[in-house]
């Protein structure tokens, strides 16, 4: 068992950039924090639960009800983290921006974990385009000792300049691991909540005297960001003056170390006093940043300066060294000296023995199809089930066959279901099942529980029974609260039962009126069993029809003219393949393997 970060009170820690989020709420006095996972913030609230007692996590339903949690702890003058990942950012843009207007008595940091690249999400959105749309600060780190700072640097400024803070993060910081240095927990008192309507109501009679405070506020920042040290200037070359942010200032010191650097550290609002400062410093300026040309716009915009940026950075996906090399010091990359190796692609696939296996395999025997949702179930879309054909955002599967309905009505749905997990369902998907019944909508919404937040690394949710710190909590019961949304028809069937969720399926797609199937059975990655019992192959019996093959499962690949299933891979508690084989030739080993 690894001794737990809290223990460690000074000394230096390697510590991701989550962790080190973690380490800073901790270090900072922070008292709650409040926040729905989603790649790349997921380790943030994680850590929180495992290693810092002092402060009170949980997880919420969406990114919205945690940022509203977070925000009445800070009313009661307690001071809070919410994090979510950037998409998660805009499930609490209601808050968030209203927040501006409002602002903090505890402190507020809200972590918003950027995605350059797409590795695990839906868009490449910038999120500093929000903070800034929202008129609140927002504070980035380039590596892990900065991440840690800046949580306290965030609360501090929060509570001095009555505002909310983003701490913007990218997938690269958030995951890679650096020497953080580390300190004592500040113990800092709750202040206890006092009522205060022209603060926190903000009818339009007190709004219109917010909004004006919130102008002023950000005069006043970007006047003391200037002389912060979360922005700063690095004197070299002054024939070129790098302007950037985040990661990219690690990529700009690797390969073009002699350049004179400016560093923001707050890029909301802007410190211009600073900036013009280090314009008139060089000869020639270049924004070196990711995704959108946020900095470059506002400068050049200001100044009416000729600067270079987007023409010789992209906007699309992640920055790293040899890109930014190219960009600065054009010819100066080698040529390649090695030729790449032709691997067989991979693509992504469900876990062997993954209970959602079995609702797409039948929903695609039966010539049907789904739109999709965000988790593990949108691979449904990959073959061989081909079964999915929208994703557009968290719950959004139910407004979308809902929509189509409208649009072409019952018969030009066909066999079209919408495929959601039971946490996207309690996150955003409750809302769109009410509207299908208001607006009398028929239709099949297939709810695929789990019981886990599977896609993010298996986190707890309102339907397993647990809360973040593993405590027992009550199980969400999921069929009452659709039958409560006014569906009549709840059916609940275990996906790996094939025969049984073919019926059901046939039956509710059939069926003149909204249904709602819940395909109910555990995630692999909530329990381990005692013994592999594993599929085997007779041979004499296998005929050769790749039925199995149609299952997509990776534990099963195919050897000339007869299946082969990995014993390594086959997951004991499904018996999925044994059910479609026609022959009888796939079957239990009972011996099993230990």
């Amino acid at each position: 068992m690894r001794k737990k970060l809290n223990t460690v009170v000074e000394g230096t820690l390697l510590l991701s950039g989550n962790e080190a989020v973690a380490r800073g709420a901790w270090e900072s006095g922070v008292h709650f924090a409040s926040a729905y996972p989603g790649t790349p913030s997921t380790e943030i609230l994680e850590t929180i639960g495992e290693e810092y007692d002092e402060i009170d996590a949980q997880w919420a339903p969406n990114e919205k009800v945690g940022l509203e949690v977070v925000a009445g702890a800070s009313f009661a003058g307690a001071r809070v983290l919410s994090a979510m990942k950037h998409v998660g950012l805009n499930v609490a843009a209601d808050p968030l921006f209203t927040l501006s207007y409002i602002g903090a008595t505890g402190g507020i940091v809200i972590v918003s974990a950027d995605d350059p690249g797409m590795h695990s999400s839906q868009n490449e959105q910038d999120n500093r385009l929000m903070g800034r749309a929202a008129k609140v600060v927002v504070l980035e780190p380039s590596d892990s000792q900065e991440a840690k700072d800046m949580v306290g640097e965030g609360l501090r400024i929060s509570e001095e300049f009555d505002t909310p803070v983003l701490l913007r993060m990218t997938t690269r910081v958030c995951h890679s691991k650096s020497l953080v240095g580390v300190g004592p927990r500040k113990e800092i008192a709750v202040q206890g909540y006092k009522g205060d309507i022209r603060k926190r109501v903000p009818i339009p009679a007190h709004a219109r005297a917010m909004h004006g405070r919130v102008e002023k506020r950000l005069r006043e920042l970007s006047e003391w960001g200037s002389g912060s040290m979360l922005n700063r200037i690095e004197e070299g070359d002054p024939s070129i003056g790098v302007i950037t942010s985040g990661i990219s200032y690690q990529y700009v010191k690797d390969v073009c170390p002699e350049a004179s650097v400016l560093k923001i550290g707050m890029s909301n609002p802007l410190p211009w006093k600073l900036i013009e400062r280090f314009i008139n410093m060089v000869d020639r300026v270049v924004f070196v940043e990711e995704n959108e040309p946020f900095l470059e716009d506002a400068v050049r915009a200001r100044f009416l300066i000729e600067a270079d940026g987007k023409n010789i950075i992209p906007v699309e996906g992640e920055l790293n060294p040899e890109i930014v090399r190219n960009a600065l010091k054009p010819g100066s990359v080698k040529a390649l000296t090695w030729r790449p190796v032709d691997l067989p692609a991979r693509p992504p696939s469900l876990c062997p023995g993954c209970p959602h296996r079995g609702a797409f395999y039948c929903l695609s025997k039966i010539k049907g199809s789904s739109t999709g949702d965000i988790g593990c179930y949108t691979l449904g879309l990959m073959p061989p089930y081909n079964a999915l054909e929208t994703t557009v955002c968290m719950g959004a599967s139910i407004g979308v066959l809902s929509g189509i309905e409208k649009a072409v009505g019952r018969e030009g749905m066909g066999r079209l279901v919408a495929a959601i997990g039971e946490s996207t369902f309690v996150h955003s998907g409750i809302t769109g099942l009410i509207d299908m019944v208001y607006n009398g909508n028929t239709g099949t919404v297939m709810i695929m529980d789990n019981s886990l937040t599977a896609m993010t690394g298996g986190q707890q949710n309102p339907t397993t029974g647990k809360n973040l710190k593993g405590g027992d909590a009550p199980v969400l019961d999921l069929e009452g609260l659709v039958r409560a949304c006014g569906v009549e028809y709840v059916r609940v069937v275990d996906p790996h039962d094939l025969k049984e969720m073919e019926r059901v399926l046939k039956e509710e797609i059939e069926r003149e009126a909204l249904s709602v199937i819940i395909t109910r059975r555990p995630c692999i990655m909530s329990y381990r069993p005692k013994k592999r019992v594993v599929a085997t192959v007779d041979l004499e019996k296998c005929i050769g029809c790749r039925q199995c093959m149609k299952l997509g499962c990776p534990a099963i690949s195919w050897d000339e003219d007869h299946p082969d299933i990995s014993g390594l891979l086959c997951w004991p508690n499904c018996n999925m393949c044994v059910q479609v084989c026609p022959a009888g030739a796939i079957s239990k080993d009972l011996g099993g393997l230990e």
